[in-house]
């Protein structure tokens, strides 16, 4: 009976223990609320306003630098530097360069300035929340200084992009050789340069492994001849049909638009085992030497033929030796044996 007893009490009591405890949760629950909530509701509203306050300021930090870039593709002068690198150049030459620099310096201002606005953005809130920042920004250094050994070529490649546009050391269109590859640049990113070879190849070069650039069509090129004539021709005389095919060129409907000035004939540039070289030089307009080069060798050896100039044959001298005590003997051209006294001494014959 005393169990039983004792059994009812505690299953009397368990409700009103239940309920004084769910009183007292709730109570200490309501008081924490009425108290912490406060601080936890200006907290957010100041987080929510950081967040809307940088997206602002980035929209607006954005829109000022696609309107300065802008303004630099459309303004119809450039700075009297970059008008000396792009002297013969057409319009749209060098609207396509001063468009490619301006978008360049965008993308990077764009990008920095997001880093800039949002990573302050992120600190006032770890404030905000009561998180420390300094334990918070020395992992991010370390974690930055990993990254960056690990990622120290990317960033090569960038960097190097990045003063290849602004320095306009190439385009696309260009023909440049970067050391193993030579080509037509076909697209110029801040990580690589692609261009494509004359049989087709198209290359991929990371701009932090382009050591120098050789571009062979910014501003202006130049086709160079150098003419091979015998040593019996008279060099005036070659000398004017060269200066005569090329002016022929220059005045011509279909390259005279190509070749920028009046050609140049430089003289005997070189005095080889079967010629003399006869240098003739023209400025062109940017990948148009080959062109005009191709058209004036073309030209050159009908205007030969036509002054009886003769381009040489290689040449060399043969000599023979039947009879070991006899002197050598030179075999001429026409095939006839004529004895001649070599220049150096003739080796005597064995006992």
């Amino acid at each position: 009976m005393l169990a039983a007893s004792t059994l009812s009490s505690v299953k009397a009591a368990l409700p009103r223990v239940a309920a004084d405890s769910q009183d007292g949760i709730a109570g200490d629950l309501t008081e924490w609320v009425q108290k912490e909530a406060p601080q936890w509701g200006a907290a957010l509203l100041r987080i929510v306003v950081v967040f809307v306050l940088a997206l602002v300021l980035r929209a607006l930090v954005h829109r000022a630098i696609q309107r300065v870039v802008r303004r630099a593709i459309s303004a119809p002068t450039v700075p009297e530097t970059l008008r000396q690198r792009l002297v013969d150049q057409g319009p749209i030459i060098a609207a396509e360069r001063r468009r490619q620099r301006s978008e360049t310096v965008g993308s990077v201002l764009r990008s920095v300035a997001s880093i800039t606005i949002f990573g302050v953005a992120f600190a006032t809130v770890l404030g905000e929340l009561g998180i420390a920042l300094g334990p918070v920004l020395a992992s991010a250094g370390i974690i930055g200084v990993a990254v960056g050994f690990g990622a120290q070529n990317l960033v090569k490649d960038f960097l190097s992009g990045i003063f290849m546009i602004l320095e306009d050391q190439y385009g696309v269109g260009d023909a440049i050789d970067v050391g193993e590859a030579t080509g037509v640049v076909e697209a110029v990113a801040l990580r690589t340069t692609r261009l494509r070879s004359v049989d087709g190849t198209v290359w991929h070069v990371r701009n932090g492994e382009i050591l120098r650039v050789g571009n062979m069509s910014q501003g202006w090129s130049r086709a160079l001849l150098d003419v091979s004539v015998a040593y019996d021709t008279d060099v005036a005389l070659a000398s004017s049909v060269l200066k005569q095919v090329a002016d022929d060129v220059w005045h011509s409907e279909a390259f005279g638009g190509s070749i920028l000035e009046e050609p140049e004939v430089w003289g005997v540039e070189n005095l080889g085992i079967d010629g003399m070289a006869i240098r003739l030089v023209v400025k062109t307009a940017p990948l148009e030497q080959w062109k005009v080069s191709r058209e004036l060798r073309h030209r050159i050896k009908d205007a030969f033929r036509e002054a009886g100039i003769e381009i040489p044959l290689p040449q060399r001298s043969l000599w023979l030796r039947t009879d070991p005590a006899a002197a050598p003997t030179l075999v001429p051209d026409s095939g006839e044996s004529t004895p001649e006294q070599p220049s150096g001494p003739v080796p005597r014959p064995a006992n």
